[in-house]
């Protein structure tokens, strides 16, 4: 392949080349139907995957476990699709993306050339539902056509049913819903139980396919019409959400936004808001990409309007529309900006301006494009990630519908989740006809219907109020009004009319004592409140004779006599740098784990060399493992048994498993009589033995430094014995597992303070290699999240509003109390909530009932530190009446043991003491003779002992 398999992607492919080879084998032996329904969420890759396979099943492929396919050059695959528009962007995409595939080894079966008796070997066909429905040419006789497609594929089936694969995409849109599953006549059953039809008076058959792979994101009705079918097999493989959501392949939540007031907010109101979040979405993406050094992503606004009656192109106005659009973007739009995706294909005219048609599959290429208007062609099949915001005028309540709409929305521009800015990370859907109570029986009907297999967050929010608001570091330090110390004399004391020349020196010029100047006339908004004036300096005398500029102040301030405080007194910026630039150790729990150690380790190895954090850690690793080869040989000729064990090796006698395209394991003793193998016999056990130690070519690095001229086939041999024995194996696999951990302590820090796509690299890494990983902690400058409108208002937490400096959080009794607490601390700066399940969050394993799970402690507490500017704790205020309270004690416990660089890691229970006054107690867990206590509890009981113990008040 031409592009790096995401790993679920590449562990799909080999978990599927298993069953196809099962699937035609269980045909050859029993003459039923095998189908095998991959069924992955949107935005998974399901293309992709397919196209791996088609790749790996035309040149061969072997198995980390060794196992080997042979290649069958001669495969046929008929890929069906229900449109044009998604074949050609399927073909598109496998073409591109394969590296192996010739120029013409993909075939679109065209309706006025095509005439074959049977498919040729060696190709992938293209072929839509509409072009073989009862009155399409591919399925009549005709002077230019001697063989229907029925009969072509008939004929195939008949005399190549051992290389022919039939791919059906998107499943689910070729079957009924499961009550009528059972007896759906659609064209898409007649290839799973075959097609009895008459011509001319002729009774004709098409056999059933030999083998079919279902690809679709909403697989249920597809497997039910195979399971309610007589005479088929049927292998599921499915792709989880999870997997899908932590690739970062996706967004991380889609909006649904809605008017509340339909009257006030129509349809215009709300477009208006769309071209406000698009335009954001531009200027962040802008940013964002500029200072990461990536192509600017251009996002796209997508504006669903109407299907016409009475001969209209369009219900919608169009030209209202986009007048509109051009009115909030504050200038025209030139040729190519807007385009078009309605069926009818033709150049419009709206408002002088001329709007081309486009082909959907051609968006995303075209970095031109700003605005596009359609009215149904992108629900299926299409794929622009620069899809930023949509606004729909279109009415529709089917959750099925939607979901594919959504999910044409949901993948990300660069195919990572952006780490900096969580706003890049959520798209927009507006729907002016819709309200609370539509909208969430949509979200209610995605999340528990078919249709809802899109792997992230959906919600709804009204216009009149959002719920949700940036929180960002880049906040204003807003001053705030207070009263003035009496004993203080303060240079704003004077009201108006008094002489500020009566308390300046007699050499101070006039021009720098100017008085204020007084509130302009009401601006016109409306509102009645006076034009905001930019404020003034006001010069002071200073001993010296020189001169010093206060701060400057809004001049209404001044006409009061009050005197201004500073808020809040720290630096959010520079907090969240110096947070970011430590790497604090942070972790990830998953609970599949899709890579090998060694995989991840030379993953590591590599990033860690090309980002210059340590530039021999490749080679270092190759040289261990060509080390831990050689050590080995050696030991077997000092043992005598190297010879006996080289026989074994060119005899074939070594435990080897090739199969062949039906997934039937051939005979070791296949060689006659275990006759001495061939060369090529030999180069195959090497790629066994290569798959066996990662695919990263060692057997060919070991024959670089090792090779023998008197004896060529020596360090091939080597490498077989090595890859063959488990015990070396295992201690490949666990030296591995050790250096990785070596690594990830030693440079964690130096990779938190590289870009963002070494940090994402790394994260993926990690991610893959464990079910617990290691990770990086590093907080966004940006964050999108639900504000509780009956929360209270902090000016003290990391992360605010961008014009007020407040972030609105609603907390519990104790934890509320716990940041007062806290925040009346001499050395206290500023608090973060930990939001659970973020992806940037502070997540902790902890074990409870034999099973990982993941911990978000509460609070982090930044405070004032002389020798280190600052630093973090970490505070878990808990009740003793959780089973999980030890579980997540002793949690803590090893971050702090992990983690030194931390100051504080407490757990706090609130206990009741004399008259009835509540305290907190506090266990710290990087006391080391506390951290011991908790590591050797065995109960919450002994938990509450070395509260009683070892407990502290603050």
């Amino acid at each position: 392949m031409k592009v790096n398999l995401i790993s679920f992607q590449d562990k799909a492919v080999k978990d599927l080349r298993v069953d196809i080879a099962d699937a035609l084998d269980n045909y050859r032996r029993r003459k039923k139907t095998q189908v095998v329904s991959l069924q992955a969420p949107t935005g998974a890759g399901k293309t992709i995957i397919a196209a791996g396979l088609i790749e790996d099943i035309y040149f061969g492929s072997t198995l980390a476990d060794g196992t080997t396919f042979d290649e069958q050059p001669e495969a046929i695959f008929v890929w069906l699709s229900d449109s044009p528009e998604l074949n050609a962007q399927s073909k598109q995409k496998i073409e591109l993306k394969t590296s192996k595939l010739r120029f013409g080894q993909c075939v679109t079966i065209a309706e006025d050339s095509f005439d074959m008796e049977m498919l040729e070997d060696g190709h992938v066909y293209f072929l839509n539902t509409q072009k073989i429905s009862r009155n399409g040419k591919l399925t009549q006789h005709s002077d230019d056509r001697q063989y229907t497609i029925w009969e072509t594929l008939d004929n195939t089936i008949q005399n190549k049913a051992d290389r022919l694969y039939f791919i059906i995409d998107e499943a689910h849109r070729g079957a009924k819903s499961k009550r009528e599953a059972g007896t759906d006549t659609t064209i898409m059953q007649r290839f799973i139980k075959g097609y009895e039809y008459t011509e001319n008076g002729i009774k004709r058959k098409m056999r059933a396919m030999p083998v079919i792979l279902g690809i679709s994101a909403t697989s249920e009705r597809f497997n039910t019409l195979v399971g309610n079918t007589t005479n088929v097999g049927l292998q599921k493989y499915v792709i989880t959400a999870d997997e899908v959501r932590s690739s970062g392949l996706l967004k991380d939540r889609i909006v649904i936004t809605y008017p509340e007031d339909l009257e006030k907010n129509n349809d215009i109101v709300l477009l208006e808001a769309a071209v406000e979040e698009w335009l954001k979405k531009c200027k962040r993406w802008y940013q964002y990409t500029s200072e990461q050094h990536y192509a600017n992503v251009d996002p796209v606004l997508v504006v669903q309007v109407c299907q016409g009656h009475n001969g209209a192109l369009s219900d919608t106005n169009l030209e209202d529309v986009l007048a509109k659009i051009e009115e909030k973007v504050g200038t025209p739009f030139k040729h190519g900006e807007v385009a078009h995706c309605f069926g009818e294909g033709t150049t419009l005219e709206l408002n002088g301006l001329t709007i081309p048609h486009v082909k959907a599959s051609e968006i995303a290429d075209d970095h031109k494009i700003k605005v596009v208007f359609f009215k149904e062609a992108l629900s299926t099949g299409w794929d622009c990630p620069r899809a930023e915001t949509m606004m729909s005028f279109a009415v529709r309540n089917d959750p099925t519908y939607i979901a594919q709409l959504l999910g044409r929305m949901v993948r990300t521009p660069l195919q990572m989740r952006v780490m900096r800015d969580e706003f890049l990370n959520d798209v927009k859907l507006y729907l002016p006809h819709f309200n609370k109570d539509t909208v969430k029986k949509v979200v209610e009907e995605l999340q528990s219907n078919e249709g809802g297999e899109i792997p992230t967050e959906i919600n709804g929010e009204s216009l009149e109020e959002p719920t949700y608001v940036t929180w960002t570091v880049h906040t204003p330090r807003h001053a705030r009004q207070a009263e003035p110390d009496p004993n203080q004399i303060d240079l704003f004391d004077h009201m108006p009319g008094n002489s500020v020349a009566a308390t300046t020196p007699a050499d101070t010029p006039a021009a720098e004592t100017a008085p204020p100047q007084a509130p302009a006339a009401s601006s016109g908004t409306g509102t009645g409140a006076p034009e905001y004036i930019p404020p003034k300096s006001v010069t002071a005398p200073v001993p010296s004779g020189g001169q010093q500029s206060a701060p400057a102040v809004p001049t209404e301030n001044i006409l009061q006599g009050k005197q201004l405080e500073m808020i809040p007194e720290f630096d959010r910026v520079e907090i969240i740098d110096f947070i970011n630039a430590k790497g604090y150790l942070n972790y990830l729990v998953r609970q599949d784990r899709i890579n090998d150690y060694l995989k991840s380790l030379l993953d590591l190895a590599t990033l860690l060399t090309h980002n210059v954090i340590y530039q021999n850690a490749r080679n270092e690793v190759i040289d261990d493992i060509v080390g831990l080869i050689r050590s080995y040989i050696e030991e077997l000729h000092r043992t005598g048994r190297y010879d006996a064990l080289a026989d074994q090796v060119l005899q074939f006698k070594l435990s080897v498993q090739v199969f062949d395209p039906f997934g039937k394991a051939l005979e070791e003793n296949y060689f006659n009589d275990f006759t001495l193998m061939s060369e090529t016999d030999l180069d195959r056990q090497v790629r066994n033995a290569d798959a066996r130690l990662g695919r990263y070519g060692f057997p060919n690095i070991y024959g670089s430094r090792y090779f023998d001229e008197e004896n060529p086939n020596a360090h091939k041999i080597d490498c077989v014995l090595f890859a063959a024995d488990e015990s070396c194996r295992a201690k490949l696999g666990e030296y591995a597992k050790n250096k990785l951990r070596e690594f990830s302590g030693k440079y964690r820090v130096a990779v938190a303070n590289k870009s963002d796509a070494c940090k994402r690299k790394y994260r993926e890494i990690m991610a893959d290699s464990a079910v617990v990983s290691e990770q990086i902690f590093a907080i966004p400058e940006n964050i999108y999240v639900k504000e509780d409108p009956d929360g209270k208002e902090y000016e003290n937490h990391l992360l605010a509003a961008p014009d007020t400096g407040i972030a609105k959080i609603k907390l519990n009794g104790w934890e509320a109390d716990l940041i007062d607490e806290e925040a009346r601390r001499p050395d206290f700066v500023c608090w973060l909530r930990n939001p659970v399940k973020a992806s940037w969050a502070l997540c902790l394993p902890y074990d409870i009932n034999n099973e990982k799970k993941s911990f978000y402690p509460d609070f982090l507490i930044v405070r004032r530190d002389p020798a280190v500017d600052y630093v973090v704790d970490i505070l878990e205020p808990h009740g003793n009446q959780y089973a999980d309270n030890l579980p997540k004690a002793k949690a803590l416990a090893a971050y702090a043991k992990a983690e030194e660089r931390i100051g504080r890691i407490q757990l706090i229970h609130k206990i009741t003491g004399a008259g009835n006054k509540s305290r907190f107690v506090r266990l710290d867990l990087t006391d080391i003779s506390v951290r011991d206590k908790v590591l050797r509890a065995a109960s919450n009981e002994e938990l509450d002992h070395i509260f009683e113990t070892d407990g502290l008040f603050e």
